[in-house]
């Protein structure tokens, strides 16, 4: 359990970086090698700072929020015997018209 918390909270600095056009592993790799607790990677000016300097900041119960939801979610799925979910419905496909458009018995007035 504690190694999917870890992983799972590698995704938003990775989707930060990616969306940024920057390796997202590269990045997370960089800012887990550093000894700071607040060194983070600034994806508007691609630089890694002091994000407590540079006023970037996490609201607090954002976060906590999002942790204790995923924590719920994998709780209930790792504890259910079975889960029910809705298939995805295959849209039919539109039939072929033959000949070309606007030649022949197609008349579009």
């Amino acid at each position: 359990g504690v190694s999917i918390v870890r992983e799972a909270l590698k995704v938003p600095a990775k989707t930060i970086a990616s969306n940024a056009g920057i390796d997202g592993g590269v990045v997370v790799e960089k800012v887990l090698a550093s000894s700071s607790n607040t060194h983070g990677y600034n994806a508007q000016t691609s630089a890694y700072v002091d994000m407590i300097k540079e006023g970037i900041l996490d609201p607090t119960k954002v976060v906590r929020t999002a942790l204790m939801d995923a924590a719920r979610i994998a709780s209930l799925m790792t504890t259910a015997e079975a889960v029910i979910v809705d298939l995805p419905k295959e849209e039919p496909a539109a039939p072929a018209r033959g000949g070309m458009g606007g030649m022949g018995g197609d008349m579009d007035y």
